[in-house]
């Protein structure tokens, strides 16, 4: 499987230069003020009760009529977010694929920002343990927008270099048990009208799973009833209320944390493993194991 866009930096337009370099000024501007700064004014405490945060295993079934019988068991680990760097070092992103592998899951998902600000080494030795997992079905991912700040098509090289099924605006087909499976990703985009766009393209009949970064695909997906669609990039706010995960900072988005429904489409979005700001409260960082379950049509119709 190749990445559908493969063209080298140096090769974009200087107009879509100077919109990356644009964008990647501001994101070390942010990076200063919510992070860098904080951090050493207080002598490095805001980093380190940071580290010292939760990694929960979120395991949770998902059920729809539109999953096939076929599929029925299937587990998935959705991963989303990591933003590699100064908030998620090396070693905890390492732990945090160690927590997937424990749990032995058919396919693992990764949905975008691997990577904070630039593409180092590291990065390529989190996609290598990624594709290392040894789950049945191999490893995916799209990119998120943190990921095309530096250098998104070097990184989705490194990622197809070992292995991993790179996903953008198209879609693959896998087995299970000998019944195929059907997984769409979609680039990133951050407007409802460019996600739509991109699920128009990588989305077909028989797609079974979609893959974004921006939970705002879920709408076309819903409409072109793609049974699970997984997403990220909100952190679910990263500052949330007790027991109300739903009720937290990510408040420009819809859909911003959990399990979502449109007719028999399902969504979730994770809050992913990393963070942009260096504080987490009642949103703790999650790998999440998903298994899908097929249910009959009449089963939600007596429900209702």
């Amino acid at each position: 499987m190749t990445f559908a866009s493969e063209t080298a930096v140096n090769e974009l337009p200087e107009r879509e230069k100077r919109r990356r370099r644009a964008k990647y000024r501001r994101a070390r501007v942010r990076h200063f003020l919510f992070t860098h700064g904080p951090n050493k004014l207080s002598g490095g405490r805001v980093l380190r009760r940071h580290a010292a945060g939760d990694i929960v295993v979120n395991e949770l079934e998902i059920a729809t009529p539109r999953w096939p019988a076929e599929l029925d068991g299937l587990r998935i680990a959705h991963v989303s977010d990591f933003h590699l760097g100064d908030l998620l070092p090396l070693d905890r992103a390492l732990n945090v694929v160690e927590l997937i592998a424990a749990n032995e899951p058919d396919f693992v998902a990764c949905t975008g920002d691997v990577v904070d600000l630039q593409l180092t080494r590291d990065a390529g030795e989190l996609l290598q343990a990624m594709a290392s997992i040894g789950a049945p079905l191999g490893s995916a991912l799209v990119l998120g927008n943190h990921d095309e700040l530096h250098c998104g098509e070097t990184l989705a090289g490194m990622a197809v270099e070992v292995g991993m099924l790179v996903l953008c605006d198209e879609a693959a087909q896998i087995s299970w048990n000998g019944y195929p499976v059907v997984i769409a990703g979609t680039r990133w985009a951050p407007t409802v009208d460019k996600c739509a766009r991109s699920v128009d393209l990588a989305c077909g009949s028989e797609t079974h799973l979609l893959l974004s970064h921006n939970p705002r695909s879920f709408d076309q997906a819903a409409r072109l009833n793609v049974p699970l669609t997984l997403a990220g990039h909100t952190h679910g706010g990263q500052i949330a209320m007790k027991n109300k995960p739903a009720a937290n900072l990510a408040m420009t988005h819809r859909y911003s944390a959990g399990i979502f429904e449109q007719g028999e489409s399902r969504l979730y979005v994770t809050p992913g493993v990393g963070a942009w700001f260096p504080l987490r409260v009642n949103c703790p960082a999650e790998v999440a194991i998903i298994t899908m379950r097929s249910i009959p049509t009449d089963v939600t119709d007596n429900a209702e």
